[in-house]
């Protein structure tokens, strides 16, 4: 099997095609930074017709997205930050209840869709480290599958807590470290990924000066809430 059609059977296996392929040659990285540009591609900065297909279909981590809103319960009065905002779907459902929203990714992509999939949202392209906001800016803070992702998780959450009112509410739905290697979080994005168990995660937010810390653990997806 040459280089090519090893590369295709590589990126086949994650539903990736030849317009990912011609991306990974376009790069010019050498087979050690594979994995890692694969995990960008697919996850951690989603790109390419496969991304849009996937983060814009209705049903992609609807369950995170479910499970955000109800601790959020966002009104007229709100407004909302989704870090990591992938496809806008999130955002979309925040409008609908009437509230205010804006959406940070550091996808260019992701935002462009975004923009598509939640008309009325404000889009920008940051990161969760710096976030381009004041403090005392948002009622909410949410990140949806997201925070597996972030190399410093404290200093993202210090960010949220910076930008959030005073009794600000925060919502972040993750994957613990139970389901790491399953299909919710398969090789090789789970050794890029970095998870926590309920009390570290737990921890954290309250490291970052949060107040009324609590994690929900439903079979290995963590729902992590706070308070400002």
């Amino acid at each position: 099997m040459n280089a090519a059609s090893d590369y295709r059977e590589r990126l086949r296996a994650f539903g990736l095609g030849e317009d990912d392929l011609a991306a990974w040659t376009h790069s010019g990285l050498g087979d050690d930074a594979f994995h890692d540009w694969l995990t960008d591609r697919v996850a951690r900065r989603p790109a390419g017709p496969r991304a849009r297909a996937v983060y814009g279909a209705d049903d992609v981590h609807a369950f995170a997205r479910r499970a955000i809103l109800d601790a959020l319960m966002l009104a007229p009065d709100d407004h909302v930050l989704e870090v990591g905002c992938g496809g806008g779907l999130l955002l979309r459902d925040a409008l609908a209840s009437g509230a205010r929203a804006t959406g940070l990714d550091h996808s260019e992509d992701m935002v462009k869709l975004a923009r598509e999939r939640a008309p009325g949202a404000e889009l920008v392209l940051a990161g969760a480290t710096a976030l381009p906001f004041d403090a005392d800016t948002f009622t909410a803070v949410a990140m949806s599958v997201v925070f597996l992702f972030l190399d410093e998780p404290l200093v993202a959450l210090r960010e949220c807590r910076r930008v959030l009112r005073p009794d600000g509410r925060l919502a972040v739905y993750t994957t613990g470290p139970e389901l790491k290697g399953t299909p919710a979080a398969p090789e090789p994005i789970a050794s890029r990924g970095h998870f926590y168990d309920d009390g570290e995660l737990a921890g954290l937010a309250r490291g970052a000066g949060l107040r009324a810390v609590s994690v929900d653990n439903d079979d290995g997806g963590q729902l992590l809430t706070a308070r400002k």
